[in-house]
């Protein structure tokens, strides 16, 4: 290298590691380099880590701060992309060491105190790059702009309210199921809510061409990733991963330490993307905007982050487990989309390795996305995207429907259900056949023997009869615990905070303590804060209120909060979960006695899980 030559965050990381040489990134040491081949063997593909490749069981997307890569390495999102759970590194890659903080939640109310190719994805367009080849593609409605009898000509620009002008809207909606409603319909519009659900949802891609550059403006943005990479300690391979695919080479080049922006700007500047894993966590926006999203889907909602300079490629095609929804918010991106090779690649339970060029096939959709446009896509969907060679492309996946499938419900179920009958029907505690391995087995699969026969018939009925142990109610209270724990915080409006905890004006003044009292009668009148944000469970001997409103913006970076609630008190925030939206009068609690009627109020709203129809202190 030259005297006086500028040195580069790259350079110096791939010189490190030198020829047939690698970076160790935990201990900094220097090992060999296995030779690596060009073209990815399935056979190689490290085996699943558990639920969204290593994150807690019942977590998708994409991006709540534990570490990295989403999906090995993917586009899109998951570990739920953008809440950035372990995913394990893809192949040939490194990675950077994971870390969340714990904490423990609680707290009681108690008196004492090759596959087909399916038609429907293609959309027309030029060949914009050199070597890009245009594929035949067969005319379909809905898919996009300009496609279908109610969609605008090819070059009408689809518009809408702003995004900072409909979150206010939102925040005159009383139900938040409804503002999650309206947020969706403006995300996908003009398709609507029932015909994606009906034609695309886990079903095909969808593409939505709305040419108009400003639709999804102040969502995110090159200059707010810089303003967060100078603000806050963003750090590499927990909030952050530095990507290149060339020659068929995926690659991680995340040092140890805080990402100071001259680092990462000269990854960039040297053909590195730039990964965010859970933008929600330092963005006000995205994090209002996806904790009004989950309550759409009734799972988690992440988000991911990814912005790719011109003329490169970041990311391996691979597959999700997560339904993704790539928004295009900066430049134009170059997507190939690939359908399922296989039944058992159609709406899988984890996120693929990744693939080779070759292994791949033929792109069931090609397209150019440009700032605006909205390109969802199933998990189970191979894809990948490229830089146009004029110009970056900043891109956000949200995603949701991690391990929120039958299956996964199942899991929860039917251990339960055995449980449960072996304990309460004698006929499971009964002894198998004394000489049941002479006749049963793999090896004796293939024998003719009248035993066998009704050995198979036993177990059959044995399984036919949990369904009658089923505890169904039990194991969906188990789902909907896991998804509170997912869950993002809610965002409060500042009307809502006005009604809330956080409006009371408690402080420290002149040496004392003053207006610390929360004056909650039986005239107050109160109601949950969100549709969604608790759940009782009954667990062990005990009943648990689980809840959102302390959980951390970091993805599972704490214990799920919950309180245990004397059974006395159940039937009170029953009848409040009923009541919702609207508001009630303390004294029309179900309690014994007014006492209790307010100390269940006073403790709820301590919580931040009530507010008031009026501030408790006039304003």
């Amino acid at each position: 290298m030259e005297s006086g030559a500028r040195v580069s965050a790259l350079w110096v990381y791939r010189s490190a590691a030198g020829p047939g040489l690698s970076v160790s990134l935990r201990s900094r040491r220097i090992k060999k380099r296995p030779k690596q081949s060009k073209r990815g063997v399935s056979g190689d593909c490290p085996a699943p880590a558990g639920p969204g490749k290593g994150e807690q069981p019942g977590a998708p997307h994409p991006g709540r701060g534990a570490a990295a890569g989403p999906g090995k390495g993917e586009q899109s999102g998951a570990p739920h992309p953008g809440r950035g759970a372990a995913a394990g590194p893809g192949k040939g890659e490194q990675s950077g060491a994971p870390h969340s903080g714990r904490g423990a939640a609680g707290g009681k109310l108690g008196r004492s105190r090759k596959g087909k190719q399916r038609d429907g994805y293609l959309d027309p367009m030029q060949s914009q790059t050199s070597g890009l080849q245009e594929i035949p593609r067969p005319q379909l409605a809905g898919v996009g702009a300009g496609r279908g009898a109610n969609c605008p000509g090819p070059q009408e620009p689809i518009t809408g309210p702003s995004l900072h002008g409909l979150l206010q809207e939102l925040g005159r909606i009383q139900h938040s199921r409804q503002r999650a409603a309206k947020l969706f319909e403006w995300l996908i519009a003009p398709i609507s809510p029932q015909q994606f659900f009906e034609q695309s949802w886990e079903n095909k891609p969808l593409l939505i061409r709305r040419h108009n550059l400003a639709y999804y403006q102040g969502l995110f943005s090159t200059a707010t990733f810089d303003a967060i990479l100078r603000d806050n300690d963003v750090q590499f391979g927990v909030n952050l991963d530095v990507t290149s695919y060339v020659d068929g080479t995926r690659e991680t080049h995340n040092p140890v330490g805080r990402a100071l922006p001259a680092v990462v700007w000269d990854f960039y500047r040297n053909g590195c993307s730039l990964r965010m894993l859970n933008p929600q966590a330092f963005s006000a926006t995205v994090w209002h905007f996806l904790s009004i999203l989950q309550e759409q889907f009734g799972s988690m909602a992440g988000a991911n982050t990814y912005l790719t300079p011109a003329g490169t490629q970041g990311f391996a095609p691979h597959y999700d487990d997560i339904e993704a929804f790539v928004i295009q918010l900066e430049g134009k991106k170059h997507w190939r989309v690939y359908g399922p090779r296989d039944d058992a690649e159609v709406l899988p339970q984890f996120s693929s390795c990744n693939f080779a060029q070759e292994e791949i096939g033929e792109p069931i959709l090609e397209t150019i996305l440009e700032a605006g446009d909205l390109l969802y896509f199933p998990r189970g969907f191979i894809h990948q995207g490229d830089c146009l060679p004029d110009a970056h492309s900043l891109h956000i996946t949200l995603s949701s429907y991690q391990r929120n499938s039958w299956g996964d419900l199942l899991e929860k179920l039917l251990p339960a259900a055995l449980q449960m009958a072996i304990e309460e029907d004698v006929e499971y505690r009964q002894g198998l056949p004394i000489d049941y391995l002479e006749y049963m087995g793999v090896l004796n699969s293939d024998v003719v023997d009248s035993r066998r026969g009704a050995f198979i018939e036993r177990v059959q009925n044995l399984i036919k009869k949990l369904v009658d142990y089923a505890p169904i109610d039990a194991a969906v209270d188990q789902k909907a615990k896991l998804f509170l724990h997912d869950c993002l915080p809610p965002m409060l409006t500042e009307h809502e905070r006005a009604l809330s905890i956080h409006g009371l004006p408690a402080r420290w003044e002149d040496g004392d303590v003053r207006d610390a009292d929360i004056p909650i009668n039986k005239g107050t009148q109160v109601r949950l804060l969100r549709h969604g944000i608790i759940r009782l469970c009954n667990e062990g001997n005990g009943v648990l209120l689980y809840y959102t409103t302390e959980n951390s913006r970091v993805y599972h970076k704490e214990e799920p909060k919950y309180l245990e609630i004397d059974t006395e008190f159940t039937d009170g925030i029953e009848f409040l979960l009923s009541s919702y939206p609207k508001y009630v009068c303390v004294e029309t609690l179900p309690c014994d006695t007014l006492d209790d009627k307010i100390s269940l109020a006073t403790f709820l709203f301590e919580k931040g899980l009530l507010i008031t129809k009026k501030p408790l202190v006039p304003m």
